[in-house]
C-alpha cells in the first residue's frame, strides 16, 4: 500500500521580512483557533505535515526560517529575535489575532522570543528541550557542533553519528531500529553541501542568551499559560536545565515525559500531544 499524499495547505505564501523572504504554510479551514509548531534547528515544515492530525480541528500555521526548507538561505547573521518577529509580521499579513505557539528544540527559543517581544499575539505557549537560563554545558555543546561544522562534509557525517546518540532515548532507538540510520542520512543528505545555514542558525543562539538578564522581566511577563514538557533522558538539554524554566516565567507548569529524550514528540506521541491537547483545550479564551 503506497503511504498517503501529504496534506495541501489551504493557503501558503512567502513573506518578506528584514529585506528575506520567508515561507509560511495554513493548514485547516481558517475558522478556527491557530497553532504554530516551531521548527527545530534542522527541520522544516515538512517535518510537521505527519503530525498535523494531532491537532485535530485546529489550524496550524508552519513556517521555516532563513537557512530552513524554502525559506532563503541568506548570507547574513541570523538573530532568534528576528525569527520571532517574521512570525508576527505572518500573522499580520493572514488576519491572524493571536497563536498557541508549540516550540521544540531550537523553535522553543523561537517561540519564547515570539511570546516575550509580542506578548498578545501568544494565547498560549508550550517549550519542550531548551533552556532559559546561562548553563556552561549548553555553551559547550553549542561549541562542540561549531567545531564539527568547521570540518566541512567529512566531519559533519561524524556530527550526525554522535547528534543521533545524543538526542534520542533508549527505548525510541530499540523502537526504531534500523529507521534510525535512514533518518541520520536524511539529515546528513539535507545539510552536508549547506553547512553554513546550520551554522548561521546556531550563531543565532548567541544573542539570545547574551540578553537573558537583560530580558528576565519580559521573560517573567508573559501574560499567557505556559507550559514545558521535558524529556526525562534528554541528554542535549537535561531536566535539570529544562527545570529552571520556572524560575524565569514563575507561571509555567514543568512536566517531565518517561522514556524520551530530546524529541519528545516523536519519542512519546502517546503522552505528548494528548497533554498538549488537554493544555491547549484549558488556554482557550
Amino acid at each position: 500500500m503506497s503511504a498517503a499524499p501529504p496534506p495541501a495547505p489551504l493557503r501558503e505564501g512567502r513573506l518578506a521580512h528584514g529585506g528575506h523572504g520567508y515561507h509560511w504554510e495554513l493548514y485547516g479551514t481558517g475558522g478556527h483557533e491557530t497553532v504554530c509548531l516551531f521548527n527545530g534547528l534542522a527541520m522544516s515544515t515538512k517535518s510537521w505535515l505527519s503530525f498535523l492530525p494531532e491537532m485535530g480541528e485546529r489550524d496550524v500555521l508552519l513556517y521555516d526560517y532563513l537557512g530552513q526548507g524554502a525559506s532563503d538561505d541568506a548570507d547574513v547573521p541570523n538573530a532568534i529575535s528576528a525569527f520571532g518577529d517574521a512570525l508576527a509580521a505572518i500573522l499580520d499579513a493572514e488576519g491572524i489575532a493571536r497563536v498557541h505557539a508549540i516550540g521544540v528544540s531550537y523553535g522553543g527559543f523561537v517561540a519564547a522570543e515570539f511570546a516575550r517581544r509580542h506578548p498578545a499575539r501568544a494565547a498560549s505557549l508550550t517549550l519542550s528541550g531548551i533552556l532559559l537560563t546561562q548553563e556552561t554545558l549548553f555553551v559547550m555543546y553549542q561549541d562542540v557542533s561549531l567545531r564539527f561544522y568547521a570540518g566541512g562534509p567529512p566531519l559533519f557525517d561524524l556530527y550526525t553519528r554522535y547528534l543521533y546518540e545524543k538526542i534520542f532515548g533508549e527505548e525510541f532507538v530499540a523502537r526504531v531500529g534500523p529507521k534510525l540510520e535512514s533518518m541520520r542520512r536524511g539529515f546528513n543528505d539535507r545539510y552536508a553541501s549547506r553547512i553554513e545555514a546550520l551554522v548561521r542558525l546556531t550563531k543565532a543562539q548567541d544573542s539570545f542568551f547574551a540578553a537573558l538578564e537583560e530580558n528576565a522581566a519580559s521573560y517573567a511577563a508573559i501574560p499567557c499559560p505556559v507550559l514545558v514538557l521535558a524529556g526525562a533522558e534528554d541528554r542535549a538539554i537535561p531536566p535539570s536545565q529544562q527545570r529552571r524554566i520556572p524560575t524565569v516565567i514563575p507561571h509555567a507548569v514543568y512536566e517531565e515525559i518517561p522514556g524520551a529524550g530530546h524529541v519528545v514528540y516523536l519519542e512519546r506521541p502517546d503522552i505528548f500531544w494528548p497533554r498538549l491537547r488537554r493544555f491547549l483545550d484549558g488556554s482557550r479564551g
